[in-house]
């Protein structure tokens, strides 16, 4: 299969060469041309800057970034073929819809009956055919979205950066925007690099994602593999909602004396057990209630399903866990 995009040891270092300040450290990592890719981590990991690198605005300190097999280390940003759809959008707001889309075409000196034609075409893709002459001000967050889209589209990039574009809408439309990303990106095969703090957005929408922290790559993998199998305490505690099990706990419920990961999904409240505790906290979530159960100074988190009994808060109770569901993490 064919990389759109390759690191090959690429660290991008801030601040003076006797205390340099990490942004990326050491990165390795190679996307599949077409893949829908996230990048994954809290603020400050680096996963902002590696999309920045990959897009030309920033250089790296060292190490090689190849895009469909061409070095473009030292390629300037306008003559690498991506395109990037920012989080605030930076539509302008003095333009239409129309020409906003079209505006990277004019750069490039196509006819405006060209351009407009091809700008037509991406809103229509988009489902905003009706509000090419409406200003930016006029449209609600997730137009403005959509048409920041089909403006980075209109140049035909082979991949498209988007730097966390659904971060400021709310939830219910940020759902439905997920859907129609996954959706566009199928239908237009080229490679998608999704940058998110969001651990559910990038489970839900990418093939493939790498987790960040502290300029490094902590995983690499399918979502599915992520979720299921963290390498470490960070990935299990960063991704989704992980009990982190101490490796004495560990042994006590069958395991070797190593940290695991424990679904909270996997996980239910006992009368009896190897290691018992009290409950702290109970959290009524809908279909289910999260029981937070301490363990000397561990918490275990478990899902009462809606309907069963619901323990007291201060009360005594162990817990159990599907065949399978304890994950001892190879990494620590």
């Amino acid at each position: 299969m064919t990389s759109a995009v390759e690191f090959a040891s690429v660290t991008r270092h801030f601040g003076s060469a006797s205390a340099p300040i990490k942004a990326v450290d050491g990165v390795d990592l190679t996307i599949a041309e077409g893949a829908f890719f996230a990048m994954l981590g809290p603020s400050g990991s680096g996963k902002t800057t590696c999309l920045r690198l990959i897009s030309g605005f920033e250089s790296p300190s060292s190490g090689v970034i190849r895009i469909f097999g061409e070095d473009v280390s030292a390629t300037p940003p306008h003559l690498r073929n991506v395109n990037t759809v920012f989080q605030d959008y930076a539509l302008f707001p003095h333009m239409n819809v129309r020409d906003n889309v079209a505006y990277g075409l004019m750069v490039k000196g196509m006819s405006r009956s060209a351009r407009y034609a091809r700008a037509e075409e991406m809103l229509s893709l988009v489902k905003l055919s009706s509000y090419g002459d409406r200003k930016p001000g006029q449209l609600s967050g997730g137009q403005r979205q959509r048409v920041a889209l089909a403006r980075a589209l209109v140049n035909e990039p082979r991949v498209l950066l988007l730097d966390e574009p659904l971060g400021a809408l709310d939830l219910k439309l940020r759902e439905a925007m997920q859907d129609e990303l996954k959706a566009l990106q199928k239908r237009l095969r080229i490679t998608f690099v999704f940058v998110t703090h969001d651990q559910h957005e990038a489970l839900s929408m990418a093939d493939s994602l790498a987790v960040f922290n502290d300029g490094r790559i902590a995983q690499i993998g399918t979502p599915e593999q992520i979720y299921a199998a963290p390498r470490t305490r960070f990935v299990a505690d960063f991704v989704g909602s992980s009990n982190v099990v101490p490796p004495a706990m560990t042994a006590a419920l069958g395991g070797p004396v190593q940290w695991s990961s424990l679904r909270p999904e996997a996980t239910s409240l006992a009368a009896t057990g190897p290691v018992t505790g009290t409950i702290t906290a109970l959290r009524y979530q809908g279909s289910s209630t999260r029981a937070v159960l301490r363990c000397g100074e561990t918490d275990i988190a478990a899902l009462i399903p809606t309907g069963q009994p619901i323990p007291e808060i201060g009360s005594t109770r162990a817990f159990t866990f599907a065949p399978g569901a304890l994950h001892v993490m190879a990494g620590e």
